[in-house]
């Protein structure tokens, strides 16, 4: 089934160093412009930040959320995007953990 509605993808990592975190929020600020598909940017929002201090957070301490046009923008996020795999070598290096998930949104 092919997806018609945006896909919002919620990623949260456990980096405990601060230097970490903040270098990872930096790559995040970049995507908008350096996510380049065609020739063209192609996510349609990012927005990442700190979690709160709170034992919720399960210590996750950095959050991302992605909104991609359609499933296959999100695969070829994940796939084929050369800025995403330089954030993705930088995050594999730094984190502790991390989950990731991902789910069409629905008209409330």
């Amino acid at each position: 089934m092919t997806s018609t509605k945006p896909i919002n993808r919620i990623t949260l990592f456990k980096i405990p160093n601060v230097d970490d975190q903040q270098k990872l929020l930096a790559l995040y600020k970049e995507i908008p412009t350096k996510a380049v598909k065609d020739g063209k940017p192609y996510i349609l929002s990012v927005t990442a930040g700190l979690t709160f201090e709170d034992q919720r957070n399960q210590g996750f301490t950095v959050v991302a959320v992605t909104v991609f046009k359609s499933k296959q923008d999100m695969d070829y996020y994940d796939n084929e995007c050369q800025a995403h795999a330089a954030l993705k070598a930088i995050a594999k290096s730094v984190h502790q953990g991390l989950v990731m998930v991902f789910f069409e949104s629905f008209a409330v």
